[in-house]
């Protein structure tokens, strides 16, 4: 499905097919205390435009308010506050999951008597219809009707008058809310679990091209021992397992459904609540009506696992970029990836994974952020909930795409390899080998380790790798050192002895790879 930019948000929709980039943009309009919400900021397409009162429906409004709750105001919200307090620009992304919801809830209605078949009907074909409309980029949000619900359901009424009015019946925007945005996280975890499956596949694809490359691995980015290209990149394939495992836990939990609940106490009418979980895909309904609205861990849960899942990335983009530095000249990423400079003509600039690092701290905010929002609210909901959303969304929308573009650009990456193995044979990086050798000629390795240490001081000294060595001159360390000791000195010999379950040798590496595809194709 070709991406699409939801308009008023910015957003990234791949179900909407808005275009443009309208702002809400109400710079002009007046705060004071007599300007009212007599004309509602209407936002439609890509363009936005004021409507008088008298172009505005009368939607369950009262004389004073011009709102559905306003029964009890004897004057209409102050503009400023209005547009304050809405959320109907960022929370009409929820538009059809609103709309999946509603018409499971006017389908439940029916079947427990308290709608008829011909009202369901009813409402089930204008609720489609204004998903089209919606999609088509020709619906009308208001901002003055405040959020995604509240216009659905006004222009519901406006299309199938009075019957439109009781799909409402028996819920609140408490748990129509929190019922939308776990049906929004739930098809979010489904997109972003496909994108970690694409990537772990471009990482086999390289680890199985690449098992016998050598390349040299760090600790504390010093040179420690020789590895294979193939083995570390089966290292990113480890940590995004876990990052998948962890996603599809939080999908678990994510899939309960809090629809029935109503305000906070449930609700009077005879609902089917396992009838309407059915038919919404729910593994199961909340057992609380309490917690069912006002809870949001679920929404924490995933930024946490979002948030480990970019940190991954995040370390993966710091080698990339320093493996395309001509320090290192590791890699060659293709020129789709990566950008030039406006005055420096040679530079060729690993953007996508910097943009990728900078952007995992986007998504340790919203973690942080929405454990700050929750950490003071008594029971049960409050509007402090309202903000929950745009650091999800974002959290949703920068893994996803982070994810998309590591897995655009992973396979296409090209491995140096004498650049890799020129790399490897500087910094002693077979000197455990070295150790390794004397302890299987009988002695202690804390001995041996002190013998390799000196050998290694030498080489510094006298500009040697333990390999250019002669045999005289490393056994002035060790007489147990005898000729066949080059053969474990060398890069191939290093790797290949470890060859042992999540070792580095290449045999290990095919191996894992064939595990790893297993994996995948078990999902």
């Amino acid at each position: 499905m070709p991406e699409r930019y939801c308009s008023i948000e910015k957003y990234r929709c791949a179900n909407c097919s808005h275009t443009g980039s309208d702002t809400l943009g109400n710079e002009n309009q007046s705060t004071s205390a007599s300007d009212r919400i007599g004309n509602p900021v209407i936002i439609r397409g890509s363009f936005q435009r004021h409507l008088s009162t008298a172009d505005t429906s009368e939607f369950m409004s009262t004389d004073k308010t011009n709102q559905s709750w306003g029964g009890r105001f004897s004057e209409p919200v102050d503009a400023f506050v209005a547009r304050f307090t809405a959320s109907v620009t960022f929370d009409q992304r929820l538009y059809r999951h609103d709309i999946m919801g509603s018409i499971a809830h006017a389908t439940m209605l029916a079947k427990v008597g308290v709608l008829t078949d011909a009202e369901r009907d009813s409402i089930i074909d204008g609720l489609k219809t204004i998903q089209g409309e919606i999609e088509a980029g020709q619906f009308d949000w208001r901002v003055d009707l405040e959020d995604v619900h509240m216009n659905i359901e006004a222009r519901l009424t406006d299309r199938i008058g009075v019957t439109g009015k009781k799909l409402h019946t028996g819920r609140s925007r408490n748990d129509q809310v929190a019922t939308d945005i776990r049906l929004w996280l739930r098809d979010e975890i489904d997109l972003i679990l496909g994108e970690i499956t694409r990537l772990q596949k471009g990482l086999l694809e390289q680890a199985e091209r690449e098992a016998g490359s050598i390349m040299p691995g760090f600790t504390h980015l010093q040179t420690a021992q020789p590895v294979t290209f193939g083995h570390h990149m089966l290292a990113w394939f480890e940590m995004l397992s876990r990052d998948y495992e962890r996603l599809v836990d939080c999908r678990k939990r994510t899939n309960r459904m809090p629809l029935g609940s109503a305000a906070l106490a449930g609700t009077t009418y005879p609902i089917d609540r396992e009838y309407t979980a059915q038919l919404l895909g729910f593994d199961a309904v909340g057992g609380n009506s309490l917690d069912n609205v006002s809870d949001r861990d679920f929404a924490i849960e995933f930024c946490s696992a979002a948030s480990i899942a970019m940190m991954h990335l995040s370390r993966f983009s710091e080698e990339l970029v320093l493996w395309t530095s001509a320090q290192f000249q590791f890699i060659d990423l293709p020129d789709r990836f990566c950008t030039g400079s406006s005055i420096m003509p040679q530079k060729k600039n690993p953007d996508v994974p910097e943009l990728v690092r900078g952007k995992s701290g986007r998504v340790f905010g919203a973690l942080m952020g929405l454990l700050t929002l929750m950490k003071g609210q008594p029971l049960a909901y409050n509007k402090d909930n309202q903000e929950d959303k745009e650091p999800l969304f974002d959290a949703a929308d920068t893994l996803r795409d982070s994810l998309r573009a590591f897995a655009d650009m992973i396979p296409a990456i090209k491995p140096k390899h004498a650049m890799m193995r020129e790399a490897a044979l500087r910094g002693f990086s077979t000197a455990t080998d070295l150790a390794d050798y004397l302890v299987r000629r009988g002695l202690p390795f804390r001995d041996c380790h002190e013998i390799v240490g000196h050998a290694v001081k030498y080489g510094v000294e006298n500009g040697k790798d333990l390999a250019e060595m002669s045999l005289e001159e490393l056994r002035k360390f060790s007489d147990q050192i005898d000729q066949d000791v080059f053969a474990v000195l060398t890069l191939e010999g290093s790797v290949n002895a470890r060859n042992h379950i999540g070792g580095t040798a290449p045999a290990q590496v095919k191996a894992a790879v064939a595990r790893g595809q297993a994996l995948l194709a078990s999902r």
